[in-house]
Protein backbone atom coordinates (compact mmCIF):
# COMPACT_ATOMS: atom_id res chain seq x y z
CA UNK A 1 0.00 0.00 0.00
CA UNK A 2 1.49 3.38 -1.02
CA UNK A 3 1.35 6.51 1.11
CA UNK A 4 -1.84 7.80 -0.55
CA UNK A 5 -3.65 4.50 0.13
CA UNK A 6 -2.37 4.45 3.70
CA UNK A 7 -3.72 7.93 4.32
CA UNK A 8 -7.02 7.04 2.69
CA UNK A 9 -7.42 3.95 4.85
CA UNK A 10 -6.41 5.84 7.98
CA UNK A 11 -8.94 8.58 7.36
CA UNK A 12 -11.76 6.22 6.39
CA UNK A 13 -13.06 5.92 9.94
CA UNK A 14 -13.02 9.70 10.36
CA UNK A 15 -14.93 10.08 7.11
CA UNK A 16 -17.59 7.65 8.25
CA UNK A 17 -18.28 9.67 11.39
CA UNK A 18 -18.99 12.80 9.34
CA UNK A 19 -21.51 11.11 7.05
CA UNK A 20 -24.38 11.17 9.53
CA UNK A 21 -24.02 14.88 10.23
CA UNK A 22 -23.55 16.09 6.65
CA UNK A 23 -25.31 14.22 3.85
CA UNK A 24 -27.88 12.79 6.23
CA UNK A 25 -28.87 16.13 7.68
CA UNK A 26 -28.96 17.80 4.27
CA UNK A 27 -31.19 15.10 2.82
CA UNK A 28 -33.50 14.52 5.76
CA UNK A 29 -36.28 16.62 4.28
CA UNK A 30 -35.15 16.43 0.64
CA UNK A 31 -34.15 12.81 -0.18
CA UNK A 32 -33.87 13.70 -3.86
CA UNK A 33 -30.74 15.81 -3.30
CA UNK A 34 -28.75 12.80 -2.11
CA UNK A 35 -26.07 11.55 -4.49
CA UNK A 36 -27.43 8.51 -6.34
CA UNK A 37 -24.83 6.16 -7.81
CA UNK A 38 -25.30 4.69 -11.28
CA UNK A 39 -28.02 2.05 -11.24
CA UNK A 40 -26.21 -0.90 -12.86
CA UNK A 41 -23.18 -2.90 -11.73
CA UNK A 42 -21.62 -2.51 -15.17
CA UNK A 43 -21.93 1.28 -14.85
CA UNK A 44 -20.38 1.19 -11.39
CA UNK A 45 -17.50 -0.94 -12.69
CA UNK A 46 -16.97 1.45 -15.61
CA UNK A 47 -16.91 4.45 -13.28
CA UNK A 48 -14.27 2.79 -11.12
CA UNK A 49 -12.26 1.70 -14.16
CA UNK A 50 -12.11 5.19 -15.68
CA UNK A 51 -11.38 6.85 -12.33
CA UNK A 52 -14.58 8.88 -12.06
CA UNK A 53 -15.51 6.87 -8.97
CA UNK A 54 -13.94 4.41 -6.56
CA UNK A 55 -14.92 1.75 -4.05
CA UNK A 56 -14.39 4.30 -1.28
CA UNK A 57 -16.57 6.91 -3.00
CA UNK A 58 -19.34 4.37 -3.64
CA UNK A 59 -19.18 3.13 -0.07
CA UNK A 60 -19.38 6.71 1.23
CA UNK A 61 -22.37 7.40 -1.02
CA UNK A 62 -24.26 4.35 0.18
CA UNK A 63 -23.41 5.04 3.83
CA UNK A 64 -24.74 8.58 3.37
CA UNK A 65 -27.96 7.25 1.86
CA UNK A 66 -28.34 4.79 4.74
CA UNK A 67 -27.83 7.60 7.24
CA UNK A 68 -30.30 9.90 5.48
CA UNK A 69 -33.03 7.52 4.30
CA UNK A 70 -32.77 4.57 6.64
CA UNK A 71 -31.90 6.24 9.94
CA UNK A 72 -33.49 9.66 9.27
CA UNK A 73 -35.83 11.06 6.65
CA UNK A 74 -38.40 8.39 5.74
CA UNK A 75 -36.67 6.09 8.28
CA UNK A 76 -36.93 2.90 6.26
CA UNK A 77 -35.28 0.86 9.01
CA UNK A 78 -33.90 -1.65 6.52
CA UNK A 79 -30.30 -1.80 7.79
CA UNK A 80 -29.52 -3.21 11.23
CA UNK A 81 -25.86 -2.23 11.28
CA UNK A 82 -23.14 -1.10 8.91
CA UNK A 83 -19.70 -2.63 8.72
CA UNK A 84 -17.25 -0.45 10.68
CA UNK A 85 -14.49 -1.72 8.38
CA UNK A 86 -16.31 -1.01 5.12
CA UNK A 87 -14.30 2.08 4.13
CA UNK A 88 -11.03 0.41 5.08
CA UNK A 89 -11.91 -2.61 2.92
CA UNK A 90 -12.96 -0.33 0.06
CA UNK A 91 -9.66 1.59 0.23
CA UNK A 92 -7.67 -1.64 0.04
CA UNK A 93 -9.71 -2.79 -2.96
CA UNK A 94 -9.11 0.53 -4.71
CA UNK A 95 -5.37 0.11 -4.18
CA UNK A 96 -5.54 -3.44 -5.52
CA UNK A 97 -7.46 -2.29 -8.61
CA UNK A 98 -4.76 0.29 -9.39
CA UNK A 99 -1.97 -2.21 -8.86
CA UNK A 100 -3.42 -5.37 -10.39
CA UNK A 101 -6.75 -4.57 -12.01
CA UNK A 102 -10.18 -5.76 -10.89
CA UNK A 103 -10.93 -9.27 -9.71
CA UNK A 104 -14.25 -9.26 -11.55
CA UNK A 105 -17.56 -7.40 -11.82
CA UNK A 106 -18.04 -7.21 -8.03
CA UNK A 107 -14.65 -5.66 -7.29
CA UNK A 108 -15.30 -2.73 -4.95
CA UNK A 109 -19.08 -3.13 -5.07
CA UNK A 110 -20.88 -2.42 -1.75
CA UNK A 111 -23.37 -5.18 -0.88
CA UNK A 112 -25.76 -5.69 2.03
CA UNK A 113 -26.37 -9.08 3.63
CA UNK A 114 -29.49 -10.37 5.35
CA UNK A 115 -28.87 -10.77 9.07
CA UNK A 116 -29.28 -14.54 9.10
CA UNK A 117 -26.05 -15.08 7.14
CA UNK A 118 -22.86 -15.42 9.16
CA UNK A 119 -20.06 -12.92 8.58
CA UNK A 120 -16.73 -13.06 10.35
CA UNK A 121 -16.30 -9.39 11.13
CA UNK A 122 -17.48 -6.81 13.64
CA UNK A 123 -21.14 -7.42 12.83
CA UNK A 124 -23.50 -9.81 14.58
CA UNK A 125 -25.62 -12.56 13.06
CA UNK A 126 -28.95 -12.61 14.90
CA UNK A 127 -31.83 -13.51 12.54
CA UNK A 128 -33.38 -10.37 14.02
CA UNK A 129 -33.72 -11.94 17.47
CA UNK A 130 -32.55 -10.42 20.75
CA UNK A 131 -31.70 -13.96 21.79
CA UNK A 132 -28.71 -13.93 19.42
CA UNK A 133 -27.46 -10.43 20.24
CA UNK A 134 -23.74 -10.67 20.81
CA UNK A 135 -23.27 -13.64 18.43
CA UNK A 136 -20.24 -12.85 16.28
CA UNK A 137 -19.66 -15.77 13.97
CA UNK A 138 -16.10 -17.14 14.02
CA UNK A 139 -16.17 -17.89 10.27
CA UNK A 140 -17.77 -16.49 7.16
CA UNK A 141 -20.59 -18.47 5.58
CA UNK A 142 -19.29 -19.99 2.32
CA UNK A 143 -21.34 -17.52 0.27
CA UNK A 144 -19.61 -14.66 2.11
CA UNK A 145 -16.22 -16.24 1.40
CA UNK A 146 -17.14 -16.21 -2.29
CA UNK A 147 -18.27 -12.57 -2.15
CA UNK A 148 -15.08 -11.44 -0.44
CA UNK A 149 -12.99 -13.38 -2.95
CA UNK A 150 -14.87 -11.59 -5.74
CA UNK A 151 -13.89 -8.23 -4.22
CA UNK A 152 -17.27 -7.20 -2.80
CA UNK A 153 -17.42 -4.70 0.06
CA UNK A 154 -19.66 -6.17 2.78
CA UNK A 155 -21.45 -2.94 3.66
CA UNK A 156 -23.73 -4.13 6.46
CA UNK A 157 -26.52 -6.40 7.69
CA UNK A 158 -30.19 -5.93 6.87
CA UNK A 159 -33.29 -6.24 9.00
CA UNK A 160 -35.67 -9.13 8.36
CA UNK A 161 -38.80 -10.76 9.59
CA UNK A 162 -37.50 -12.33 12.80
CA UNK A 163 -36.39 -15.97 12.43
CA UNK A 164 -37.08 -15.54 8.71
CA UNK A 165 -40.80 -15.17 9.48
CA UNK A 166 -41.12 -18.57 11.13
CA UNK A 167 -42.40 -17.55 14.54
CA UNK A 168 -46.09 -16.72 14.38
CA UNK A 169 -49.09 -17.20 12.11
CA UNK A 170 -49.98 -13.55 12.82
CA UNK A 171 -46.60 -11.94 12.27
CA UNK A 172 -46.04 -8.61 10.53
CA UNK A 173 -43.46 -8.98 7.76
CA UNK A 174 -40.31 -6.92 8.22
CA UNK A 175 -40.52 -6.77 12.01
CA UNK A 176 -37.87 -8.14 14.33
CA UNK A 177 -37.22 -7.78 18.04
CA UNK A 178 -33.76 -6.47 17.34
CA UNK A 179 -34.56 -4.14 14.45
CA UNK A 180 -38.21 -3.13 14.74
CA UNK A 181 -40.35 -2.54 11.65
CA UNK A 182 -38.93 -2.12 8.15
CA UNK A 183 -41.00 0.16 5.87
CA UNK A 184 -41.88 -0.11 2.21
CA UNK A 185 -40.12 2.73 0.31
CA UNK A 186 -43.02 3.10 -2.13
CA UNK A 187 -45.56 3.71 0.65
CA UNK A 188 -44.21 3.81 4.19
CA UNK A 189 -47.39 2.46 5.79
CA UNK A 190 -47.33 -0.63 3.55
CA UNK A 191 -45.62 -3.93 4.23
CA UNK A 192 -42.17 -4.55 2.74
CA UNK A 193 -43.06 -8.27 2.72
CA UNK A 194 -40.71 -10.83 4.17
CA UNK A 195 -38.60 -12.28 5.27
CA UNK A 196 -35.82 -10.63 3.23
CA UNK A 197 -37.52 -7.31 3.88
CA UNK A 198 -34.46 -5.20 4.66
CA UNK A 199 -32.44 -6.53 1.74
CA UNK A 200 -35.24 -5.84 -0.76
CA UNK A 201 -35.99 -2.36 0.62
CA UNK A 202 -32.29 -1.47 0.62
CA UNK A 203 -31.93 -2.40 -3.05
CA UNK A 204 -35.12 -0.59 -4.06
CA UNK A 205 -34.04 2.57 -2.19
CA UNK A 206 -30.43 2.51 -3.49
CA UNK A 207 -28.91 1.89 -0.07
CA UNK A 208 -26.53 -0.61 -1.68
CA UNK A 209 -25.63 -1.83 -5.14
CA UNK A 210 -27.04 -5.34 -4.63
CA UNK A 211 -28.08 -7.49 -1.67
CA UNK A 212 -28.33 -11.08 -0.51
CA UNK A 213 -31.62 -12.47 0.74
CA UNK A 214 -32.70 -15.95 1.76
CA UNK A 215 -35.86 -17.89 1.03
CA UNK A 216 -37.71 -20.88 2.43
CA UNK A 217 -41.00 -20.03 0.74
CA UNK A 218 -41.41 -16.59 -0.83
CA UNK A 219 -38.85 -14.70 1.24
CA UNK A 220 -36.83 -13.55 -1.79
CA UNK A 221 -39.43 -13.34 -4.54
CA UNK A 222 -42.25 -11.74 -2.54
CA UNK A 223 -40.27 -8.78 -1.12
CA UNK A 224 -38.62 -8.37 -4.53
CA UNK A 225 -42.03 -8.13 -6.19
CA UNK A 226 -43.55 -5.85 -3.57
CA UNK A 227 -40.57 -3.48 -3.56
CA UNK A 228 -40.27 -3.38 -7.35
CA UNK A 229 -36.94 -5.14 -7.92
CA UNK A 230 -35.54 -8.40 -9.34
CA UNK A 231 -35.16 -11.49 -7.17
CA UNK A 232 -33.74 -14.92 -7.93
CA UNK A 233 -34.53 -17.91 -5.72
CA UNK A 234 -32.03 -20.56 -6.95
CA UNK A 235 -32.36 -24.31 -7.00
CA UNK A 236 -31.62 -25.60 -3.50
CA UNK A 237 -27.94 -26.57 -3.37
CA UNK A 238 -26.74 -24.11 -6.00
CA UNK A 239 -25.69 -21.75 -3.18
CA UNK A 240 -24.24 -23.27 -0.02
CA UNK A 241 -26.63 -23.28 2.94
CA UNK A 242 -23.91 -23.47 5.58
CA UNK A 243 -23.62 -20.47 7.87
CA UNK A 244 -27.25 -19.46 7.37
CA UNK A 245 -29.64 -19.53 10.35
CA UNK A 246 -31.99 -22.30 9.15
CA UNK A 247 -35.67 -23.05 8.85
CA UNK A 248 -35.72 -26.01 6.49
CA UNK A 249 -32.83 -27.91 4.92
CA UNK A 250 -35.12 -29.08 2.11
CA UNK A 251 -36.18 -25.56 1.07
CA UNK A 252 -33.69 -22.96 2.40
CA UNK A 253 -31.46 -21.08 -0.03
CA UNK A 254 -29.79 -17.70 -0.36
CA UNK A 255 -30.15 -15.67 -3.54
CA UNK A 256 -29.72 -12.28 -5.24
CA UNK A 257 -31.82 -9.14 -4.91
CA UNK A 258 -30.98 -6.49 -7.50
CA UNK A 259 -32.34 -3.64 -9.59
CA UNK A 260 -31.90 -5.49 -12.90
CA UNK A 261 -31.80 -9.02 -14.22
CA UNK A 262 -28.19 -8.49 -15.31
CA UNK A 263 -27.12 -7.50 -11.80
CA UNK A 264 -28.96 -10.46 -10.30
CA UNK A 265 -27.30 -12.78 -12.83
CA UNK A 266 -23.86 -11.39 -11.97
CA UNK A 267 -24.45 -11.91 -8.26
CA UNK A 268 -25.83 -15.43 -8.76
CA UNK A 269 -22.67 -16.40 -10.64
CA UNK A 270 -20.58 -15.36 -7.64
CA UNK A 271 -22.84 -16.92 -4.98
CA UNK A 272 -23.14 -20.31 -6.63
CA UNK A 273 -20.40 -22.88 -6.18
CA UNK A 274 -19.55 -26.23 -4.65
CA UNK A 275 -19.49 -26.88 -0.92
CA UNK A 276 -18.66 -30.51 -0.08
CA UNK A 277 -19.79 -29.92 3.52
CA UNK A 278 -23.34 -29.07 2.39
CA UNK A 279 -25.14 -32.25 1.19
CA UNK A 280 -27.40 -30.32 -1.19
CA UNK A 281 -24.44 -28.51 -2.74
CA UNK A 282 -22.37 -31.71 -2.89
CA UNK A 283 -25.13 -33.34 -4.94
CA UNK A 284 -25.01 -30.66 -7.68
CA UNK A 285 -23.36 -32.02 -10.82
CA UNK A 286 -22.34 -28.70 -12.40
CA UNK A 287 -22.04 -25.08 -11.31
CA UNK A 288 -22.16 -21.99 -13.53
CA UNK A 289 -19.94 -18.98 -12.92
CA UNK A 290 -21.38 -16.63 -15.56
CA UNK A 291 -25.14 -16.36 -15.89
CA UNK A 292 -24.87 -13.12 -17.87
CA UNK A 293 -24.31 -15.14 -21.05
CA UNK A 294 -28.00 -16.10 -20.90
CA UNK A 295 -29.22 -12.50 -20.96
CA UNK A 296 -31.17 -11.82 -24.14
CA UNK A 297 -33.34 -8.80 -24.92
CA UNK A 298 -35.19 -11.03 -27.42
CA UNK A 299 -35.31 -13.91 -24.95
CA UNK A 300 -39.08 -14.45 -25.19
CA UNK A 301 -39.24 -15.13 -28.90
CA UNK A 302 -40.35 -18.67 -29.71
CA UNK A 303 -40.46 -19.93 -26.12
CA UNK A 304 -43.44 -21.82 -24.74
CA UNK A 305 -44.82 -20.37 -21.49
CA UNK A 306 -47.63 -21.77 -19.37
CA UNK A 307 -49.82 -19.33 -17.43
CA UNK A 308 -50.59 -20.57 -13.91
CA UNK A 309 -53.95 -18.87 -13.34
CA UNK A 310 -55.21 -20.39 -10.11
CA UNK A 311 -52.99 -18.33 -7.82
CA UNK A 312 -55.05 -15.20 -8.57
CA UNK A 313 -58.15 -16.65 -10.24
CA UNK A 314 -60.45 -15.31 -7.53
CA UNK A 315 -59.01 -11.79 -7.66
CA UNK A 316 -60.47 -10.16 -10.77
CA UNK A 317 -58.30 -6.99 -10.75
CA UNK A 318 -55.07 -8.99 -10.41
CA UNK A 319 -56.26 -11.51 -12.98
CA UNK A 320 -56.76 -8.57 -15.35
CA UNK A 321 -53.24 -7.31 -14.50
CA UNK A 322 -51.92 -10.77 -15.40
CA UNK A 323 -53.82 -10.57 -18.71
CA UNK A 324 -51.85 -7.45 -19.60
CA UNK A 325 -48.59 -9.21 -18.76
CA UNK A 326 -49.57 -12.19 -20.91
CA UNK A 327 -50.25 -9.88 -23.84
CA UNK A 328 -46.77 -8.38 -23.42
CA UNK A 329 -45.29 -11.89 -23.53
CA UNK A 330 -47.25 -12.66 -26.71
CA UNK A 331 -46.20 -9.40 -28.33
CA UNK A 332 -42.57 -10.32 -27.60
CA UNK A 333 -42.96 -13.59 -29.50
CA UNK A 334 -43.76 -16.09 -26.76
CA UNK A 335 -46.10 -19.02 -27.43
CA UNK A 336 -48.65 -19.03 -24.63
CA UNK A 337 -50.50 -21.96 -23.10
CA UNK A 338 -53.26 -20.48 -20.96
CA UNK A 339 -54.19 -21.83 -18.50
CA UNK A 340 -51.43 -24.24 -17.50
CA UNK A 341 -52.18 -24.85 -13.84
CA UNK A 342 -50.45 -27.40 -11.67
CA UNK A 343 -52.49 -30.63 -11.51
CA UNK A 344 -52.41 -30.71 -7.70
CA UNK A 345 -52.66 -26.97 -7.15
CA UNK A 346 -52.58 -26.22 -3.42
CA UNK A 347 -52.11 -29.85 -2.36
CA UNK A 348 -48.67 -28.96 -0.98
CA UNK A 349 -49.96 -26.47 1.59
CA UNK A 350 -50.70 -28.65 4.63
CA UNK A 351 -47.79 -31.08 4.07
CA UNK A 352 -45.37 -28.18 3.69
CA UNK A 353 -46.48 -26.78 7.04
CA UNK A 354 -45.69 -30.09 8.71
CA UNK A 355 -42.32 -30.42 7.00
CA UNK A 356 -41.26 -26.94 8.10
CA UNK A 357 -42.26 -27.59 11.72
CA UNK A 358 -40.22 -30.81 11.84
CA UNK A 359 -37.18 -29.45 10.00
CA UNK A 360 -37.07 -26.17 11.90
CA UNK A 361 -36.73 -28.02 15.18
CA UNK A 362 -34.01 -30.33 13.90
CA UNK A 363 -32.09 -27.71 11.95
CA UNK A 364 -32.29 -24.85 14.46
CA UNK A 365 -31.29 -27.11 17.35
CA UNK A 366 -28.23 -28.16 15.37
CA UNK A 367 -27.40 -24.53 14.57
CA UNK A 368 -27.83 -23.24 18.13
CA UNK A 369 -25.80 -26.11 19.59
CA UNK A 370 -22.74 -24.54 17.89
CA UNK A 371 -22.99 -21.41 20.03
CA UNK A 372 -20.70 -20.96 23.06
CA UNK A 373 -21.84 -22.78 26.21
CA UNK A 374 -22.28 -19.45 27.97
CA UNK A 375 -24.88 -18.28 25.43
CA UNK A 376 -28.49 -17.95 26.72
CA UNK A 377 -30.02 -20.03 23.89
CA UNK A 378 -28.61 -23.40 22.82
CA UNK A 379 -31.80 -25.01 21.52
CA UNK A 380 -35.39 -24.26 20.54
CA UNK A 381 -36.74 -24.72 24.07
CA UNK A 382 -34.21 -22.16 25.34
CA UNK A 383 -35.39 -19.74 22.65
CA UNK A 384 -39.04 -20.09 23.63
CA UNK A 385 -38.18 -19.43 27.28
CA UNK A 386 -36.01 -16.45 26.31
CA UNK A 387 -38.87 -14.84 24.37
CA UNK A 388 -41.24 -15.26 27.32
CA UNK A 389 -38.69 -13.75 29.68
CA UNK A 390 -38.21 -10.80 27.32
CA UNK A 391 -41.83 -10.54 26.18
CA UNK A 392 -41.96 -6.74 26.33
CA UNK A 393 -39.44 -6.52 23.49
CA UNK A 394 -39.88 -9.87 21.75
CA UNK A 395 -43.63 -10.46 21.98
CA UNK A 396 -45.24 -6.99 21.89
CA UNK A 397 -47.29 -7.62 18.74
CA UNK A 398 -47.51 -11.34 18.03
CA UNK A 399 -46.79 -14.65 19.70
CA UNK A 400 -44.45 -17.57 18.99
CA UNK A 401 -46.97 -20.33 18.32
CA UNK A 402 -44.91 -21.75 15.43
CA UNK A 403 -41.92 -22.15 17.74
CA UNK A 404 -44.06 -24.04 20.25
CA UNK A 405 -45.62 -26.24 17.58
CA UNK A 406 -42.18 -27.03 16.19
CA UNK A 407 -40.78 -27.84 19.65
CA UNK A 408 -43.60 -30.37 20.15
CA UNK A 409 -42.62 -32.36 17.05
CA UNK A 410 -40.53 -35.51 17.12
CA UNK A 411 -37.56 -36.39 14.97
CA UNK A 412 -37.12 -36.61 11.21
CA UNK A 413 -37.57 -40.39 11.26
CA UNK A 414 -41.23 -40.09 12.28
CA UNK A 415 -43.77 -41.39 9.76
CA UNK A 416 -45.72 -38.12 9.86
CA UNK A 417 -42.68 -36.17 8.64
CA UNK A 418 -41.73 -38.68 5.96
CA UNK A 419 -45.30 -38.85 4.67
CA UNK A 420 -45.58 -35.07 4.54
CA UNK A 421 -42.28 -34.69 2.69
CA UNK A 422 -43.31 -37.29 0.11
CA UNK A 423 -46.62 -35.48 -0.39
CA UNK A 424 -44.75 -32.21 -0.92
CA UNK A 425 -42.52 -33.66 -3.63
CA UNK A 426 -45.42 -35.38 -5.37
CA UNK A 427 -47.56 -32.23 -5.47
CA UNK A 428 -44.80 -29.87 -6.60
CA UNK A 429 -42.44 -32.03 -8.65
CA UNK A 430 -43.74 -35.24 -10.23
CA UNK A 431 -47.41 -34.20 -10.26
CA UNK A 432 -46.60 -30.50 -10.21
CA UNK A 433 -44.06 -28.37 -12.07
CA UNK A 434 -42.41 -31.24 -13.95
CA UNK A 435 -45.78 -32.70 -14.96
CA UNK A 436 -47.21 -29.51 -16.44
CA UNK A 437 -43.95 -28.59 -18.18
CA UNK A 438 -43.87 -32.01 -19.85
CA UNK A 439 -47.56 -32.07 -20.75
CA UNK A 440 -47.45 -28.77 -22.63
CA UNK A 441 -43.77 -28.85 -23.69
CA UNK A 442 -43.14 -25.63 -21.77
CA UNK A 443 -39.95 -23.72 -21.08
CA UNK A 444 -41.35 -22.26 -17.84
CA UNK A 445 -44.47 -21.36 -15.89
CA UNK A 446 -45.59 -17.77 -15.42
CA UNK A 447 -47.83 -15.99 -12.92
CA UNK A 448 -47.89 -12.82 -10.87
CA UNK A 449 -45.43 -13.14 -8.01
CA UNK A 450 -47.68 -11.55 -5.40
CA UNK A 451 -50.35 -8.91 -5.02
CA UNK A 452 -49.57 -5.31 -4.09
CA UNK A 453 -48.19 -4.46 -0.66
CA UNK A 454 -50.77 -4.57 2.12
CA UNK A 455 -50.99 -2.20 5.06
CA UNK A 456 -48.59 -3.00 7.88
CA UNK A 457 -50.78 -4.28 10.72
CA UNK A 458 -49.31 -5.21 14.11
CA UNK A 459 -52.73 -6.27 15.40
CA UNK A 460 -53.88 -8.74 12.76
CA UNK A 461 -50.57 -9.48 11.07
CA UNK A 462 -49.96 -9.84 7.36
CA UNK A 463 -52.91 -9.49 5.03
CA UNK A 464 -51.37 -10.36 1.67
CA UNK A 465 -53.44 -11.13 -1.41
CA UNK A 466 -51.75 -14.35 -2.47
CA UNK A 467 -48.62 -15.43 -4.30
CA UNK A 468 -47.09 -18.18 -6.42
CA UNK A 469 -43.90 -18.89 -4.48
CA UNK A 470 -44.83 -22.23 -2.92
CA UNK A 471 -44.50 -24.76 -5.78
CA UNK A 472 -40.91 -23.82 -6.66
CA UNK A 473 -40.01 -23.34 -2.99
CA UNK A 474 -41.35 -26.71 -1.86
CA UNK A 475 -39.85 -28.49 -4.86
CA UNK A 476 -36.50 -26.75 -4.33
CA UNK A 477 -36.69 -25.41 -7.89
CA UNK A 478 -35.61 -21.97 -9.23
CA UNK A 479 -37.86 -18.91 -9.41
CA UNK A 480 -37.17 -15.45 -10.87
CA UNK A 481 -39.35 -12.36 -10.41
CA UNK A 482 -39.13 -9.18 -12.51
CA UNK A 483 -40.95 -5.84 -11.99
CA UNK A 484 -44.11 -5.84 -14.13
CA UNK A 485 -45.42 -2.34 -13.47
CA UNK A 486 -47.60 -0.82 -10.80
CA UNK A 487 -51.08 -1.48 -9.49
CA UNK A 488 -52.71 1.53 -7.83
CA UNK A 489 -49.29 3.04 -7.22
CA UNK A 490 -47.62 -0.11 -5.88
CA UNK A 491 -45.20 -2.46 -7.67
CA UNK A 492 -46.09 -5.97 -8.78
CA UNK A 493 -43.67 -8.57 -10.16
CA UNK A 494 -44.06 -11.26 -12.80
CA UNK A 495 -42.69 -14.71 -11.97
CA UNK A 496 -40.93 -17.28 -14.13
CA UNK A 497 -40.35 -20.68 -12.52
CA UNK A 498 -39.36 -24.08 -13.81
CA UNK A 499 -37.62 -27.35 -13.12
CA UNK A 500 -34.39 -27.96 -11.20
CA UNK A 501 -31.32 -26.04 -12.39
CA UNK A 502 -33.22 -24.14 -15.09
CA UNK A 503 -31.76 -20.80 -13.94
CA UNK A 504 -30.24 -20.23 -17.38
CA UNK A 505 -33.66 -20.51 -19.05
CA UNK A 506 -35.38 -18.33 -16.45
CA UNK A 507 -32.73 -15.61 -16.69
CA UNK A 508 -33.14 -15.53 -20.46
CA UNK A 509 -36.91 -15.19 -20.13
CA UNK A 510 -36.69 -12.61 -17.35
CA UNK A 511 -34.22 -10.46 -19.29
CA UNK A 512 -36.47 -10.59 -22.34
CA UNK A 513 -39.47 -9.52 -20.29
CA UNK A 514 -37.49 -6.77 -18.54
CA UNK A 515 -36.69 -5.31 -21.95
CA UNK A 516 -40.37 -5.33 -22.92
CA UNK A 517 -41.86 -3.97 -19.72
CA UNK A 518 -39.51 -1.03 -19.31
CA UNK A 519 -37.78 0.51 -16.29
CA UNK A 520 -38.70 -0.29 -12.71
CA UNK A 521 -40.66 2.09 -10.50
CA UNK A 522 -38.36 4.27 -8.39
CA UNK A 523 -39.54 4.61 -4.76
CA UNK A 524 -41.13 7.92 -3.82
CA UNK A 525 -40.96 7.46 -0.01
CA UNK A 526 -44.61 8.49 0.20
CA UNK A 527 -46.33 8.19 3.60
CA UNK A 528 -49.13 6.22 1.90
CA UNK A 529 -50.45 5.40 -1.56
Amino acid sequence: MDRRDFVLAATAAVTSTTINSTAAAAAQTHPGVLPRPPAELTELATAMADGTSSAVALTQTYLARIAALDRLGPALNAVLETNPQALEIAAALDAERRAQGPRGPLHGIPILIKDNVETRDRMMTTAGSLALEGWYAPEDAPLIVRLRAAGAVILGKTNLSEWANFRSTHSASGWSGRGGQTHNPHALNRSPSGSSSGSAVAVAADLCAIAVGTETDGSIVSPASINGIVGIKPTVGLVSRRGIVPISHSQDTAGPLARSVRDAAILLGVLSGPDPADPASAAVAKFETDYTRYLNVDGLRGVRLGIARKFFAENAPLDAFLDRCVQQLKDAGAIIVDPADLPQHGAWSDPEGQVLLYEFKADLNAYLARLPATFPVRNLDDLIRFNVAHAARELPYFDQELLRESAAKGGLAEAAYLTARTACLTATRTNGIDAVLAEHHLDALVSLTAGPAWLTDHVNGDGDSGGCSSPAAVAGYPHVTVPAGEYKGLPIGLSFFGTAFSESVLIRLASGYEHVVGPRIVPRFAPSV
